[in-house]
């Protein structure tokens, strides 16, 4: 037998060592992305559950406010409905001849209205604000506003008409001090026209003014009404960029909406068509039990699909409004403001802190007059009017009088601090902002907290300080304290300011100002996120950027998303993890941040060196890195044995223990939500 003929195609063609290392090499990396892939789509859903919950929270807690302040049956009107809050304003209108002391008290309900109404506005996420209600709400706060003044003015005429029987005996002019939590009135009548009398001090105190001679020899009056807010400041507008981005998406979303139904609609039809076609080739006794089957079986099939789709659509409408939402809070602004005339105060640099100090030269109006037992007193039909200072023209007056301006000395209030001296600024009623002209002389006791400035035409003032004075931070640390507690501590050049955060409550839980405890009445306050921030800026403890502070402040600036990213991520850890600045932060690039990261399970104190790990986030990239705190140069060289995730949370996840693992789990979605809308208003990690 001659030799076996091979059979071709019989024999597998050999694979070399390196192509069989290059297929490998393929496989893991089409694993590794579809794993990549897979956890992207992962955390996309939880977290636009988490947005959903938080949603239909808000919903339920304003709906408990609403029915909260339906049971109370205090009277109070409900300052977002318009029909109550119009009514109680005509009514307090019809009130007249009120006192000093009456209107004092009705204006803690008119300061609670408008604190109300701000919170709305401040709480109420911009897309669901519409144009109308902000309007109604924004016209609500200034009629509130503008009343309550004119109630104070009417009631210091009533006070002034009985000067002469509350003058002192020993001077023979009125002075008169009435002081509550919200408001401060001093005011001082010239009954004896004494030219020789030319310091006027308050209650033995060192508030007062320095007169010229006109003035001591004029029947005037001085009033000096320091309210504890800010009436006087414009109202800020509410942004209007998402606004228009939202109303864009829901548009979309409500177009594949109808055109679902539509198609649902027209689905249903031939079923009904199918079912009728169907019903003429049966006996009427099956019509009645199959007809009714089927049509149940079917019609429910086609409801459930649609209810379904349109939960995805709902979900993708909230997930979309929720990001442009946040990312409104990151984003900086193109362009400084520019349209300032000179010596005005620019509010996007500057605050205004300590309430506003109303001062006024006022004619003495007329006295009361005893008469046959009876009290007589003119009243004027133009009431309080003010007098002049300087006047506009100096004809009527002898050569001898000069008018300087006038020395005024304020005591600050005590829960306002200040790192600095105070500037004063007053307001121009023409131009309808705060100027820095026309105040001269300026002096600060820090100690004794009196401001003491000249003037040179009366009207209100206030003190300013710059907005920015705390930023850049040093460093930062967010560390876990307990279940669903966490401490945000915020080092600056001239504070160390530390937050407890807790479900959906702040509390300011220390400060040390230059190094010293210092002591304020916020602490130990638990207040919700919105209105503890708030408190904070007005007690002069602004650690919290605007879309403007760029422009004042030298910021690392990281990409919008990338930070809020981050920002929610690390949300989302904080029972069982600490997070802290690091220095490599400023060297990568602006779509990356890098800050400290280790696990912390128990409540002890921060020891000195703990093991920090240092995480380089990306927005969808996180690793680890090679380097520490302490290595010479900057490198994004991974660290051994440790891999990419796409996100923080699969990142710790290789080196978190159980009990971490399960504490993040179990956190409560109000606390999540509360870190995270404090770590997304500080933006610790492109202001430090």
């Amino acid at each position: 037998m001659g030799p076996k003929t091979k059979k071709p195609g019989n024999k597998k063609k050999k694979i070399s060592k390196a192509e069989r290392l290059r297929q490998l090499q393929e496989e893991e990396e089409r694993r590794q992305k579809e794993e990549e892939e897979a956890r992207l789509k992962y955390e996309k859903e939880e977290m636009e559950k988490l947005e959903i919950k938080r949603i239909e929270r808000e919903k339920w807690r304003q709906l408990e406010a609403k029915w909260k302040h339906y049971i109370q049956c205090d009277g109070s009107p409900d300052p977002s409905v318009s029909q109550e809050i119009n009514t109680f304003i005509s009514l307090w209108k019809e009130e007249t001849n009120e006192t000093f002391e009456e209107v004092i008290g009705k204006s803690k309900l008119v300061l609670n209205l408008i604190d109300k109404l701000k919170l709305i506005l401040l709480e109420t996420p911009p897309y669901d604000l519409q144009d109308k209600i902000v309007t109604q709400y924004q016209g609500s706060i200034l009629e509130l506003q503008e009343l309550l003044h004119c109630k104070f003015n009417t009631a210091t005429e009533i006070l002034l008409r009985q000067a002469s029987t509350l003058a002192d005996l020993d001077s023979g002019n009125m002075e008169k001090v009435i002081q509550d939590e919200n408001i401060t009135l001093y005011v001082w009548a010239n009954l004896k026209k004494n030219p020789r009398y030319r310091s006027v001090r308050f209650s033995e105190t060192q508030i007062g003014f320095e007169i010229p001679r006109i003035l001591a020899t004029s029947d005037i009056a001085l009033r000096l009404l320091h309210t504890h807010y800010d009436h006087v400041t414009p109202l800020r507008p509410v942004p209007t960029s998402l606004q228009e981005h939202t109303s864009t998406i829901t548009n979309l979303v409500r177009d594949e909406e109808k055109n679902l139904e539509a198609a649902i609609s027209k689905e249903m039809q031939e079923e009904c068509k199918q079912e009728e076609n169907e019903s003429n080739s049966v006996h009427e006794e099956e019509i009645k039990v199959e007809d009714q089957g089927e049509t149940e079986v079917k019609m429910s099939s086609v409801q459930e699909e649609p209810e379904v789709t349109k939960c995805e659509l709902e979900m993708k409408l909230i997930s979309e409004t929720v990001l442009a939402a946040q990312l409104l809070l990151l984003e900086n602004a193109h362009e400084k403001p520019s349209d300032l005339d000179d010596n005005e105060v620019d509010l996007c640099q500057f605050t205004t802190l300590g309430g506003v100090y109303h001062l006024d030269i006022l004619e003495l109006p007329p006295q009361c007059k005893p008469m046959k037992g009876w009290m007589v007193v003119e009243i004027l039909k133009e009431g309080l009017q003010k007098y002049i200072y300087p006047p506009e023209t100096t004809e009527d007056f002898e050569t001898e009088y000069s008018f300087p301006p006038i020395e005024v000395t304020l005591e600050v209030h005590e829960n306002v601090i200040f790192f600095e001296d105070p500037m004063v600024a007053r307001w121009d009623a023409e131009g309808k902002h705060w100027k820095t002209d026309g105040i001269s002389n300026v002096s600060y006791k820090s100690e004794e907290r009196l401001i003491t400035f000249n003037l040179e035409t009366f009207g209100p003032v206030t003190l300013i300080q710059d907005s920015h004075i705390n930023m850049p931070y040093q460093s930062w640390e967010l560390r876990p304290l307990d279940v669903n507690k966490v401490l945000l501590s915020v080092t600056t050049i001239f504070a160390e300011i530390q937050i407890q955060i807790k479900e959906n409550l702040c509390m300011l839980a220390s400060i040390k100002v230059n190094n010293k405890k210092h002591s304020s009445i916020l602490e130990g306050r638990w207040m919700t996120p919105v209105s503890f921030i708030t408190a904070l800026k007005e007690a002069g403890l602004n650690i919290f950027p605007t879309r403007h502070s760029h422009f004042y402040v030298i910021i690392n600036y990281k990409v919008p998303l990338t930070e809020m990213k981050a920002y929610r991520q690390m949300a989302l850890l904080s029972s069982a993890f600490a997070f802290g600045w690091s220095r490599w932060n400023m060297l990568c690039d602006s779509k990356k941040v890098v800050f400290k990261v280790r696990e912390h399970l128990r409540k002890e104190e921060p020891i000195e060196d703990p093991n920090w790990a240092l995480l380089m986030f990306s927005g969808d990239r996180a690793q680890r890195l090679k380097i520490d705190e302490y290595s010479d140069t900057f490198s994004e060289a991974l660290k051994e044995e440790t891999e990419f995730h796409s996100t923080l949370y699969h990142m710790v996840k290789d080196f978190a223990s159980e009990e971490a693992m399960e504490k993040i789990r179990s956190s409560n979605d109000q606390f999540i939500d509360s870190v995270g809308h404090m770590l997304l208003l500080t933006r610790v990690l492109s202001y430090s």
